[in-house]
């Protein structure tokens, strides 16, 4: 038997919308690609999330691939906002029908990715110890990978039924005259809650931080509004390349001061009772930037939890005091409205954190809170969590995890200094926003530099420090342009990193917008892609050739 590992021009980690995206498109240039997954199936977050409530905050006719034609025109979208379910048979569908599925090894978890200096070559290794070679390695790993657990004391004793949002059985979970326990209430928890608390005998939710939950109004599609969207998908997509958060949406120019109290409220009212996401979107294009305008859009939002929700005092404990846009908002399905039931209870553990996990329940400030069945729903190590969690090593050895040890560096949110032919697919320092249509642009920059290298004779792809230095500072000042950069430091948002207890605070994401991203990527290639050295494939180990 041969000892020489499998070659492949590039490896993919993780089978979800990112990685599906690259496989097609670097089949399309000609290259031999294989994904590795962990799972036993693609869908990447629609594989393993697929708790009860579970489902997008994008509309199901922008959540979806923009390079198949055909399935924009037939697949049929059931909801404005799909269900896991939905959304897990479409990405099974998509590598169906283009025979995707040969080249993915599911079950497969990377271990290690060291690349090798003189070979110019990434060495692959899964868990099950079988190492792989390639030129190319591709992060597909997702925004939200790696589960944040926290250290609760006791919780090997617990009794009963313990469940992670993040990993949620496949078997069906019975919560029907149970006593049930949710800790968190970041936008998982909050489309869990609203679903066990029709059946459970008791319904105890455990909140740190209050989030600003906006209307879901989530609706079947009718026939007649599929056909209208599948008519208008040109000017759709066009749309997402002009919204800050590339959703197919009208361009808002809209600005706060411009209008009276009353005209303000009005444009307010008329964002919420759409839902989704326009009411950011819709209303006010100053919104994450003017102090003023943030802090009316903050008020009226505890507004109308003051109005939905009974009880005073829970509806105080639900209400956010920081800036809207701090933590990303979650959209809700009647939220608000399940803590008006009689099974439901708010323990608000800010100030009186969880002390320990009995056999029989949750204690907080020395009372003890009875339950047969917790449920976990505490985050993600966001944005930098996929590539730190393992073993991997650029030039001389260097690990990510060192390398990003005061925050993320890289050039573009897509490479990395002294990681040579690394690239990232939603990786740190890009836009959060409507990942599909950011995929898509990732994707087609990647295969516009992998196809010049190739043209060019070239076989290392690597950014300056140059490069990744003007990225950081770049990044560092939009963010400090936005009303999050005056934020609440104590507020745990995963979009700075500080909701990981030793993470570094620091931008973790790009916040210029979607279409100033989208311009930054087309500039890059259009200039022959400044930042990056390429070494050529006859040159001696070290001579490169730098782009201009």
């Amino acid at each position: 038997m041969s000892s020489t590992p499998q070659h492949y021009d590039a490896i993919i980690i993780g089978a979800g919308f990112g990685g599906i995206r690259a496989l097609h498109e670097f089949r399309k240039i000609g290259l031999k690609a294989h994904v590795f997954e962990a799972g036993t199936d693609v869908g990447g977050t629609w594989y393993w999330n697929r708790y009860p409530g579970a489902r997008t905050d994008s509309e199901a006719w922008c959540y979806c691939y923009k390079f198949d034609e055909e399935l924009l025109q037939t697949w049929d979208w059931k909801e404005r906002m799909p269900s896991w379910k939905e959304v897990f048979a479409y990405l099974r569908h998509v590598v169906d029908k283009h025979d995707l599925r040969r080249d993915i090894e599911f079950q497969t978890r990377i271990k290690s990715a060291h690349f090798d200096a003189d070979a110019k070559l990434w060495r692959v290794t899964p868990e099950n110890g079988v190492t792989y070679t390639c030129q190319y390695l591709i992060s597909a790993s997702g925004v939200l990978t790696v589960p944040y657990m926290p250290p609760f004391p006791g919780l090997e004793t617990f009794k009963g039924e313990v469940y992670r949002s993040s990993s949620w059985p496949r078997h069906e979970v019975n919560f029907a005259g149970k006593r049930v326990a949710i800790v968190g209430t970041g936008a998982t928890g909050v489309q869990i809650i609203p679903v066990v608390a029709q059946v459970a005998k008791h319904l105890t939710v455990f909140q740190r931080t209050p989030n600003y939950v906006m209307p879901g109004r989530n609706h079947f599609i009718e026939e007649e509004q599929r056909a209208g969207i599948r008519a208008n998908y040109d000017e759709m997509w066009n749309w997402t390349r002009t919204n800050p958060f590339a959703f197919p949406m009208a361009p808002c120019n809209q600005m706060f001061d411009d209008y009276t109290p009353e005209q303000q409220q009005r444009i307010f009212d008329g964002g919420w009772e759409v839902g989704g996401f326009r009411f950011i979107f819709e209303t006010f294009a100053d919104m994450l930037v003017n102090p003023g305008c943030n802090e009316a859009a903050a008020e009226y939002i505890r507004n109308k939890i003051r109005a939905v929700v009974k009880d005073p005092k829970t509806a105080e404990l639900l209400s956010p005091h920081y800036q809207f846009g701090l933590k990303r908002p979650p959209l809700g399905h009647f939220y608000y409205e399940t803590f008006n039931r009689s099974n439901v209870s708010l323990v608000s553990v800010k100030d009186t954190p969880i002390e320990r996990i009995t056999p029989t329940g949750v204690v907080v400030d020395g009372k003890e809170h009875a339950a047969d069945i917790i449920i976990f729903a505490t985050g993600f190590d966001g944005g930098t969590g996929a590539l730190t969690s393992i073993d991997l090593r650029g030039r001389e050895g260097r690990l990510m995890k060192d390398a990003w040890a005061d925050g993320p560096r890289t050039h573009m949110g897509i490479t990395v200094d002294g990681f040579p032919n690394l690239f990232m697919i939603s990786g740190p320092q890009t836009p959060f926003a409507n990942i599909p249509i950011i995929i898509d642009s990732v994707v087609d920059w990647i295969s516009a530099v992998v196809q010049k290298a190739r043209r060019d004779g070239e076989s290392v792809i690597e950014a300056t420090p140059e490069g990744v230095e003007g990225w950081v500072q770049h990044v560092q000042k939009l963010f400090s342009m936005t009303v999050m950069d005056k934020g609440d430091h104590s507020v745990h948002s995963w979009l700075m990193g500080n909701n990981i207890p030793g993470k570094t605070r620091s931008v973790l994401f790009y916040f210029g917008g979607a279409p100033m991203y989208f311009q930054e990527l087309d500039e890059s290639v259009d200039m022959g892609f400044p930042g990056f050295t390429f070494t050529k494939s006859t040159a001696k180990p070290g001579k490169t050739a730098t782009a201009t």
